[in-house]
């Protein structure tokens, strides 16, 4: 097993900005599976923000992505930038799943217009808090 889920991900599906280093270790999506779901959001999030930076970009799975965005909001039910990043991964990658990626966006809505000033994922107001235009901002990266 490697030291963390990055790791683990990075030699079982690749990485499209470093090289896969060489390596040993069971590489086998089934417990990979398992080790995701069980990860703390940190963990799930640091992998997402390494190996897919900018939202459209990299190589974990749809499936992979949709799983791990489902699980830290599962340990994040409150973090409106969260939830519209999810979102906005599931527009990306639907639109099987854009109804699911609307609900989301209204929910962090109305947890915005409940909590005005409410910090998000990136530590900044959450979009629409208290800048009061409604302007939704990104918290990842724009595709290059």
């Amino acid at each position: 097993m490697h030291a963390t889920l990055t790791e683990d991900a990075r030699c079982l599906f690749g990485d499209e900005y470093r090289p896969t280093p060489p390596c040993d270790h069971r590489h086998d999506e089934a417990f990979f599976i398992e080790r995701l779901t069980f990860a703390d959001a940190d963990a799930i999030l640091a992998m997402l923000r390494e190996l897919t930076p900018n939202l459209v970009d990299g190589y974990l799975p749809v499936r992979i992505r949709n799983l791990a965005y489902r699980l830290v909001l599962l340990q994040r039910p409150d973090d409106p930038a969260l939830m519209r990043e999810a979102a906005g991964s599931l527009y990306l990658h639907g639109p099987d799943w854009d109804d699911i990626a609307a609900d989301l966006e209204k929910r962090a809505d109305a947890l915005e217009a409940a909590s005005p000033g409410r910090q998000g994922v990136t530590g900044e107001p959450a979009a629409g808090g208290s800048q009061g235009d409604g302007a939704v901002e990104s918290t990842r990266g724009t595709p290059p």
